[in-house]
């Protein structure tokens, strides 16, 4: 096929689908929503000092909401919305890095996987069952509680339980494509298995792994935060959501604004996710027409 023409048909596509995503208004708002608190969290630094979020000041203990201080202040006397601010950053990390090394391993072990078959297939898959049979935040758990409880173990853990769905989703996916004709002319040209792969079966597999990987974005985020809220994730005094949630456990009656606002926090970026992995869905599936 002429380059030109193909670069064409590849432009075309991308504005059909970014054209039904605009239309799906849900689909918008969520977008919207996930820019603001990424820009929240890139911009955390200029919007309220890091160092305003550590500060303990006894005088101002469980000071409610006002105009000093937005949000209030916690049991220490340390501002709630710089924790807030900076605790974004802690949750956005481990819910996008998360889910983009369970994307990376996982798409890997799922192409080979869907693209060989035979024994090895059946023995990553048995494999897989296993590791499904557990709850994947019993799963996460018992790891955190092997490793330790920190950043570094958590992301761990979070990773280890969202693997066995990426692996059968993309094996799925490439199950499906690598039967096409275009994959048996590759192989009869000599390609090499991991070219097919890489060039031919991955790219054409991956609209759903997008979608799945965006949504699964919010379930990472409210693992890590259950994890922190139960004491085995993201260690205080660092100002992740679930952290906080946790912390505020002891005063929830004298001081609730420290469990609901962080909590909101987590409820909308997990909205925002789930919106957007929505939308497109609706947005590259071929069958749906307007």
């Amino acid at each position: 096929m002429d380059p030109e023409i193909k670069k064409y048909k590849k432009e075309s596509q991308f504005k059909e689908i970014r054209r039904r995503f605009k239309k799906n208004r849900t689909a918008m708002l969520g977008l919207v929503l996930l820019c603001f608190i990424l820009l929240i969290a890139i911009c955390a630094d200029i919007i309220v000092p890091y160092q305003k979020g550590i500060i303990q000041n006894g005088k101002d203990r469980f000071t409610s909401p006002n105009s000093s201080y937005l949000f209030g202040t916690d049991h220490l006397g340390r501002d709630l919305f710089a924790r807030i601010i900076h605790g974004s950053r802690y949750s956005l990390f481990i819910g996008i890095s998360t889910s983009l090394l369970a994307l990376v391993i996982g798409g890997l072990i799922g192409s080979c996987c869907g693209y060989y078959g035979g024994a090895f297939d059946n023995a990553v898959m048995r494999f897989m069952d296993v590791l499904m049979s557990v709850p994947p935040v019993l799963l996460s758990l018992a790891v955190v509680a092997a490793l330790g409880p920190n950043l570094r173990n958590l992301l761990i853990a979070i990773t280890i339980s969202c693997l066995p769905g990426t692996v059968r989703l993309v094996r799925s996916v490439v199950i499906t494509v690598a039967d096409n004709d275009y994959i048996e002319a590759a192989r009869s040209y000599g390609g090499r298995d991991l070219r097919i792969i890489l060039k031919y079966v991955v790219p054409n597999a991956m609209g759903p792994i997008i979608v799945s990987t965006t949504m699964s974005i919010a379930s990472m985020i409210l693992s890590a935060a259950g994890l922190s809220f139960i004491g085995m994730g993201v260690q205080p005094p660092s100002p992740e959501w679930g952290a906080l949630l946790s912390e505020a456990r002891a005063n929830m009656f004298r001081a609730p604004y420290l469990l609901y606002i962080p909590g909101v926090c987590i409820l909308l970026t997990a909205l925002s996710f789930n919106l957007v992995g929505d939308g497109l869905r609706d947005a590259l599936d071929p069958k749906l027409k307007d």
